[in-house]
């Protein structure tokens, strides 16, 4: 096992976040400790624009919660860290994209991980399931989030039976962008992510907090408050020179230079 169970590499403006624990990158207190440091680190540092966040090897993405470390006492409230479990579920102003790359399987907290993301590509052979109705235990962020991503009764069907979904079954429903043969799977995600850096940052964040923050709202107030401009994102982009450079570089028909300010 490396050293650290988090591998980070930088791509000029991308972050590739390996998450790198043999056998199965199950993930303990520590692990999710460790990964909402990195993932807090990314979306304080400004020359980083996108996140990739994926498995070592190719049979796992993630295992979820590490149970070895839950039978030898760990809670199921342990201190998670900034990020909560995995550390991005509770991550505080994470408004920049985030791409999970599922090299293998997806299970549990692992899965969870992935719904966190923005964007999800899945290798071919990768594999999604909620196993934890059969340890007697929640699924709790999936709990809430897959009825609000997917139709309520195949949600509620993968909750209740934690029966194992393909990846062709998790892109019929939805749940997943784009399926890539297994050996070009980081290769397309930071293909995508190159895409997304060269895009407006500002904008990126606005999009990313009113989505986070509407979503209970009613259609009508929600509008109300970005008009107005009740979101600090919102308000930025407003009043910065890329939205100004945005409306230049289309009225003189050239590609724009975003400066992120």
């Amino acid at each position: 096992m490396s050293e650290d169970p988090v591998r980070t590499t930088r791509e000029g403006r991308i972050l590739i976040v390996t998450l790198d624990r043999p056998k199965a990158n199950a993930i303990d207190a520590a692990t999710s400790r460790r990964m909402g440091e990195v993932f807090a680190a990314f979306r304080d540092d400004p020359e980083l624009r996108v996140a990739v966040v994926t498995g070592s090897g190719e049979r796992f993405f993630s295992a979820g919660w590490d149970l070895k470390a839950a039978a030898a006492g760990e809670a199921p409230d342990a201190d998670f860290g900034i990020g909560g479990f995995g550390g991005l579920q509770l991550l505080p102003r994470l408004d920049k994209p985030v791409i999970a790359a599922i090299n293998g399987m997806a299970v549990g907290g692992g899965f969870e991980l992935a719904l966190a993301c923005d964007l999800i590509l899945a290798a071919e052979h990768a594999r999604f399931a909620l196993p934890e109705i059969h340890a007697g235990t929640l699924a709790d962020a999936a709990t809430v989030k897959l009825p609000r991503r997917i139709p309520y009764h195949l949600a509620m069907e993968l909750l209740l039976t934690g029966r194992w979904m393909d990846a062709e079954e998790a892109k019929r429903l939805g749940i997943v962008n784009e399926i890539v043969p297994r050996g070009r799977l980081l290769a397309r995600a930071c293909e995508l992510a190159r895409t997304l850096a060269d895009g407006p940052p500002l904008v990126f964040a606005a999009i990313k907090e009113v989505v986070r923050e509407t979503w209970p709202l009613p259609e009508q107030e929600a509008l109300r408050r970005i008009a107005a401009r009740a979101y600090p994102t919102v308000a930025r982009l407003y009043d910065s020179e890329d939205q100004k450079e945005g409306a230049r570089a289309f009225a003189e028909k050239r590609p724009p230079r975003w400066k992120g300010r």
